[in-house]
C-alpha cells in the first residue's frame, strides 16, 4: 500500500524525476537505498505510469497549438465514438483529449508545426468521420500554466 514516505516520493518524482536517491534522502528520512527500492516497486505497481521529458519553450514558442471542442452527433453510435477516440489517440499531435461534459463532449490539445499541418489532421480526424457533428478551435497564445500534478495527501 502507499504510505506516508511512498506518497512524499510520489509527490518529489512529479515534479522532477531526474532527482537522485540521494537527493530524495536529503527531503525524505529514508535512506538513499530504501527510496531506490520503493521507487522502483512504486513503477512495477503502476503507481509511476511512465516518466517523460518535457522541452523547453524554446523549442515549441514557435509551434502552432489549438484546444479542440468535438460535438459529437446526436445519434453517434459506441463504435463510431470508440473508433474516433482510436485516431486521436493514434495521432502524434494530439497531445491530451478527454471526454467533458457540457457542449463539448471531447476536448483536444493539438500541437502542429504549422496551420497546413493542423488542416491536414482537422481533415484526415475529425471533418471526414460522420461521428463528429462539428468542432470548434481555440488557438494557444501563449502558456500561462502548465502544472500536471497532483498533491497527494495521506
Amino acid at each position: 500500500m502507499l504510505d506516508g514516505f511512498n506518497l512524499a516520493l510520489l509527490n518529489l518524482v512529479q515534479r522532477d524525476d531526474s532527482q537522485t536517491a540521494d537527493q530524495l534522502a536529503e527531503r525524505v528520512p529514508l535512506s538513499p537505498s530504501a527510496i531506490a527500492r520503493r521507487l522502483r516497486r512504486l513503477r512495477s505497481e503502476g503507481w509511476i505510469a511512465r516518466t517523460i521529458a518535457l522541452v523547453s519553450e524554446r523549442l515549441i514558442e514557435r509551434r502552432l497549438r489549438a484546444l479542440v471542442f468535438i460535438e459529437l452527433a446526436e445519434h453517434a453510435d459506441l463504435p463510431g465514438k470508440a473508433a474516433l477516440e482510436e485516431r486521436l489517440r493514434s495521432v502524434d499531435q494530439v497531445q491530451f483529449c478527454y471526454e467533458t461534459t457540457g457542449e463539448c463532449d471531447l476536448l483536444a490539445l493539438v500541437d502542429c508545426a504549422n496551420m497546413a499541418e493542423f488542416n491536414t489532421l482537422c481533415d484526415a480526424v475529425l471533418t471526414a468521420d460522420p461521428t463528429v457533428r462539428r468542432y470548434e478551435t481555440s488557438f494557444v497564445k501563449r502558456e500561462v500554466k502548465f502544472a500536471p500534478f497532483v498533491e497527494l495527501k495521506p
